[in-house]
């Protein structure tokens, strides 16, 4: 039945690999969602057209939006599929290659033929520039600025549009750089111009020189393509400013994104952890790890105590994007804030294929959105994951997504039979099952990135599953890693976009603050944290009394080469974030936002001994062992996070399970290799109740698809989420 009319101001959308999910709150509360494919050829077709109808739908005049909330992956794919703008970068004469020197570590230990990731600019296009700086800011070689020009020349002469400066310890004096600024600009208009000043003034050469060329690598791409969206929305007739999830959790306008692009590198995974956060809070689960199976790629990370985690380090690039120090070396160094998500190429849409020696493997070749799995019958013959789910059972055998992907069941069974199955002597439901089973060892990895690798039993988290696809394989998953319960939110399978809507205005700025602990200039602390709040606040926007300032800052044991991130000022007690309370394990920047203090607060000696406590703490929950006495702390940069709560974020209404009965149907699912196909009932998630009902069952919902094995059960909780119960392990 149509809802009746509501003028809807925030809308969100999500673009995945396959599906582009579009959600919107109306005033009172009620969700209303829609999930077309994506379009390739023009990101913005599927999203006008899923804002426009989920309006038309509302009867809400679609120039009545304020806001247009947007997560994409577009400056991954850039990455990922080396489709970035050609780059140079002009460095420090003698550090030409740090790019190519790296760290010495590679994500495999036992295979010494690793090849890393070529870097992002050649050899040929790295320009070397006399000038040199001191650790201090003193000037020991001026900057020679017939070098730059005549770099400058030869940039012009070879067509390259995106260029990247680092100078060596700018970052305590950022003259030369500026000065190098202004005559790229001159000689080079139109181009895109990445100054480390700009996007990381820190130490740590090679990060600083990595992060800089990333931004100026996806600059262009990201700016065409945000430019692209905003005039297409406007000239749709859409109303609102269009805002973007930036990597750490937060949304900035489009113009503060096109500024500082290498912010969205991993904003696409980033809503949907958001949006786990909110529903952790509302439902009353502390600890949770959160799977996100989409159409190309399966994420995950952690919920911790209530709170996102964040890296201290990132790579992407290299196969799987994540921070562990025990899987890194792979990619490309990204030292800004970023929500700590692992992410592997294992999903719905995911190829299923045979090597050499005849051993089943899937991914991370994507048939995406266009052709698609084979059973969409748009030009596609290779088997995928969402094949081999239409195969078992899992998946609705005539349409998706309420009807809107027509899906013909006969064209996976015979991509399945005829490129795996029979090669491989074996039935095509075993060998479907195989294609399963291997698609969740390959998300495997992702959730050990986040756990196992950071020192956590994931036995003692929840699993919370979203994405189209991750209904049908978390429980699977959960039963592997001895996880004893799994949720499937409201509305999970356009879950990153709900978490759009649930976003604040966010935005990190640092600055280096070399120091022992003991000795720092708490005044001059004071004044480098009140510079920082006004830049934020310039590009955060709105009343600054609305504001909210969180300190922070990196330290380090002295001698140390890498920081953890800990509050300094404020609330919070020494050693809250240690290893006797889960409460605080791995706390990161948006951890500490409610033990950070607000910005005009006092830096005296107390704030630093909690300072020292917490990073004392921190280091022994994530190392295992910590210099306390030994080594003093050392402060090396100052970190300050500023947030503000847009007034147009709307808490769900009630569930009403009547929204969702969903239909009363029945179909053959495989359990296992050894059941065959089971006849099994097909319900919609109204059709649950607080009473557990054992298994086996699938939940078939607009969004997504849930699996239900015999010996589990599942209930609804208050606000609608499934609450899946799995049996102790034997």
């Amino acid at each position: 039945m149509p809802a009746s009319p509501a003028t809807v101001t925030r809308a969100a959308a999500d673009i995945g690999g396959t599906f582009t999910d579009v959600a919107v709150l109306t005033p009172d509360g009620r969700l209303a969602t829609r999930k077309l494919p994506s379009t390739p050829e023009n990101y913005s077709d599927a999203v006008i057209k899923g804002v426009r109808s989920l309006l038309e739908e509302l009867g809400s005049p679609p120039g009545a939006l304020e806001e247009l909330l947007h997560g994409c992956t577009v400056a991954t794919n850039a990455i990922l599929e080396g489709k970035g703008a050609p780059t140079a970068l002009l460095t420090t004469r003698g550090f030409r290659d740090v790019l190519e020197l790296r760290r010495v570590r590679v994500p495999n230990l036992y295979e010494p033929l690793y090849e890393r990731p070529p870097p992002l600019v050649p050899r040929q296009l790295r320009f070397e520039i006399g000038e040199r700086t001191g650790p201090r800011g003193e000037v020991l070689l001026p900057l020679d600025e017939t070098g730059v020009r005549a770099a400058a020349e030869r940039i012009r002469a070879a067509g390259i549009g995106a260029v990247a400066v680092c100078y060596l310890h700018s970052f305590a004096n950022p003259d030369h750089e500026r000065r190098t600024g202004e005559i790229l600009r001159e000689m080079l208009p139109g181009a895109f111009i990445s100054l480390s000043v700009d996007v990381l003034p820190q130490k740590l050469e090679y990060e600083r020189t990595s992060t800089t060329v990333i931004n100026a690598y996806v600059g262009p791409p990201v700016e065409h393509y945000v430019r692209s969206m905003v005039s297409q929305v406007e000239g749709a007739g859409i109303g609102g400013r269009l805002m973007v999830m930036q990597s750490s959790g937060g949304i900035l306008d489009a113009d503060a994104v096109v500024a500082n692009p290498a912010r969205i590198v991993e904003c696409g995974p980033a809503a949907g952890v958001i949006g786990a956060q909110h529903f952790a809070a509302r439902a009353g689960f502390d600890n949770l790890i959160t799977l996100d199976m989409g159409g190309t790629t399966a994420k995950a990370s952690l919920i911790e105590a209530g709170r996102v985690l964040f890296a201290d380090e990132y790579e992407v690039g290299g196969g799987m994007s994540s921070r562990s120090a025990l899987m890194g070396g792979g990619g490309y160094a990204l030292k800004l804030p970023v929500i700590d998500i692992s992410e592997v190429g294992a999903g719905g849409g995911s190829i299923a294929w045979l090597d050499k020696a005849g051993s089943l493997k899937v991914g991370p070749e994507s048939a995406g959105a266009v052709p698609g799995p084979a059973c969409y019958d748009t030009g596609n013959d290779e088997p995928t994951v969402t094949d081999a789910n239409v195969v078992l059972g899992y998946l609705n055998p005539e349409a998706l997504a309420g009807g809107t992907v027509p899906v013909r069941a006969g064209r996976a069974h015979e991509a399945v039979a005829s490129r795996l199955a029979e090669p491989l002597g074996r039935g095509v439901v075993e060998t479907a099952f195989g294609i399963h089973t291997v698609a969740n060892a390959n998300m495997m990895k992702a959730v050990k990135a986040v756990t196992t690798y950071r020192g956590r039993d994931p036995r003692d988290f929840t699993l919370v599953a979203f994405g189209g696809s991750g209904g049908v394989h978390a429980v699977d998953l959960a039963r592997v890693l001895q996880v004893r319960r799994v949720v499937l939110p409201v509305a999970a399978g356009v879950f990153s976009a709900l978490g759009l809507l649930f976003s604040n205005l966010e935005m990190n700025e640092t600055v280096p603050f070399l120091h022992l602990a003991d000795e720092a200039p708490l005044d001059e602390a004071e004044r480098r944290y009140a510079a920082l709040a006004d830049r934020i606040a310039a590009v955060v926007g709105g009343p600054r009394e609305e504001i909210r300032f969180t300190r922070h800052a990196d330290a380090r044991f002295a001698g140390q080469a890498y920081e953890l991130t800990v509050p300094f000022g404020g609330g919070g007690e020494p050693g809250a974030n240690g290893p006797g309370s889960k409460a605080g394990r791995g706390a990161g920047m948006r951890d500490a936002v409610a033990a950070g203090g607000p910005a005009d607060g006092r830096l005296d000696a107390q704030a630093v001994a909690e300072l020292c406590a917490r990073f004392e703490a921190e280091h022994l929950a994530r190392y295992g062992h910590a210099f306390s006495g030994e080594f003093p702390v050392e402060i090396v940069n100052l970190r300050l996070v500023g947030t503000r709560r847009p007034a147009g974020i709307i808490e769900p209404a009630p569930f009403d399970p009547a929204s969702r009965t969903g239909p009363d149907a029945r179909r053959g699912v495989c359990f296992g290799p050894a059941s065959g196909l089971v006849d099994t009932p097909v319900i919609g998630r109204g059709r649950l109740g607080p009473e557990p009902r054992t298994g086996p069952f699938v939940i078939e919902e607009y969004e997504g698809t849930c699996v239900i094995p015999p010996d589990c059960t599942a209930h609804l909780d208050r606000l609608g989420n499934v609450i899946i119960e799995l049996p102790a392990a034997g």
